[in-house]
């Protein structure tokens, strides 16, 4: 998930067989959060919550009322349940930020070079992300989503027993379809499983407005398809700068869980 704190968030938005719901109770909000993260049992939710157990009770069975979530009986106590999302998580709603005057100048530096075909079809991507912030929708999840099946696609021709070789086509892939400038930093890591990426010059973000948190979810599923692969595990990937974070790069860190664990 992104870094929006609650006080920005006006809702979760989930997909389930009756429609989309929006969430936009604060306890449901954060028992949904938390289930996003893994799945869990009563108890522990209402430790995290520190909600009293008939509060969270009444709240799970709304959420499950509205297909949001599901449970099934806990192995390790008879009486117990374990709560998990049963639905699609589409994104979230957040409180309106008004973004024009950053689109304004951007809008402006596109005018000098609009006889680059590929300028224009990066206004579009801009103006189509940063018109949706500003009516306060997020759709990380739904291009993280994206960005997997497109690097599920793409890991075929970036293929490699070889980690740096795979390396190598994937930066050439970055540099061909002017993405970015992709670099690799594991020499900042000792741990064996840990890899960094750097991206300069990055398509989904350089141009954001500043948003104080990392916006690449779209290059982060397609990082993350692509490690999954490579490692036959799932790979954990973080974006930890961004352009639109106010740094001059995106860092990635990427784990292999299976080596990790």
């Amino acid at each position: 998930m992104g870094a929006t704190t609650r006080d920005e968030r006006a809702a979760e938005l989930f997909a389930t067989s009756g429609g989309i719901r929006a969430v936009n109770s604060p306890v449901r909000m954060k028992i949904a959060s938390m289930l996003l993260e893994r799945e869990m049992s009563f108890n522990d939710i209402v430790a995290s919550s520190g909600r009293a157990k008939s509060t969270v009770s009444v709240h799970l069975q709304g959420l499950v009322n509205d297909g949001i979530i599901s449970s099934r009986s806990d192995p390790s106590d008879a009486r117990g349940k374990i709560f998990y999302i049963d639905s699609g998580h589409l994104g979230r709603l957040s409180r309106r930020r008004r973004l024009e005057k950053d689109m304004e100048e951007y809008l402006s530096r596109y005018a000098e070079s609009a006889d680059d075909p590929f300028t224009f079809f990066r206004i579009m991507f801009r103006t189509i992300r940063v018109a949706l912030l500003n009516e306060g929708i997020d759709l990380d999840p739904v291009m993280h989503e994206a960005g997997e099946n497109v690097g599920a696609a793409l890991y075929a021709k970036v293929a490699d027993p070889d980690l740096n070789m795979m390396l190598q086509r994937l930066a050439a892939f970055w540099s061909v379809h002017r993405l970015g400038r992709l670099e690799v930093g594991n020499s900042e890591t000792s741990v064996p499983q840990t890899l960094i990426i750097y991206i300069y010059d990055c398509f989904e973000c350089q141009d954001l407005p500043l948003l104080g948190r990392p916006a690449c979810a779209f290059d982060s599923g397609i990082l993350t398809a692509v490690f999954s692969r490579h490692y036959n595990c799932p790979a954990s990937v973080t974006e930890t700068n961004c352009y639109a974070m106010g740094n001059g790069y995106c860092r990635f860190v990427i784990e292999n869980k299976k080596e990790a664990s």
